[in-house]
This record gives C-alpha cells, structure tokens and sequence, in this order.
C-alpha cells in the first residue's frame, strides 16, 4: 500500500483527465469518478484496484460479461408485435 492515503473519494482518478467524458463512469468499489468504461477502462479506481491486487495479487483482473456485438445481434425482443 501506497505511504500517502488516497484523497477524498469527491475528487476523480486521474485515468478520468485522459479519456472521454462518454467513458468516465463510478468506480465499483468506493463510486469515485473513473475511467470505467471503453478501451482501457477498468470497473475499479486506482485506488481500490491497488487494495485488491494487495488482496488478491497482481494478477487479479475483471471478466466481462458483455456478449460480443455479432452474438447480440437479433436478441431484442420486439415490442407490439404478435407471433406469427
């Protein structure tokens, strides 16, 4: 763990300063601001990412469960429709 203790959960990560407004979302852990989501974003700050590969080690990662765009493709249920 780092010798300063992180600031005020109020204030943004600093990954927040380097991406898009469209990609800045809560952290998972504490709900500060950063950079959540797109290429590069992570569900966690630096902070709270810091305590769990404390934790877990430095290997710890995140597994998405998001289905690829061509496997969504078609899901969506229809809405006033009737079955044929």
């Amino acid at each position: 763990m780092s010798s300063t203790p992180p600031p005020s959960v109020g204030e943004p990560d600093p990954s927040t300063f380097t991406c898009s407004t469209s990609a800045v979302g809560p952290c998972s852990g504490c709900r500060r601001t950063t950079h959540k989501y797109g290429n590069g974003g992570l569900p966690l700050c630096q902070w709270c990412m810091s305590d769990a590969q404390e934790a877990w080690g430095t290997s710890v990662r995140f597994t998405s469960t998001r289905l690829p765009a061509s496997a969504a493709h078609g899901t969506q249920a229809r809405v006033g429709t009737r079955p044929a």
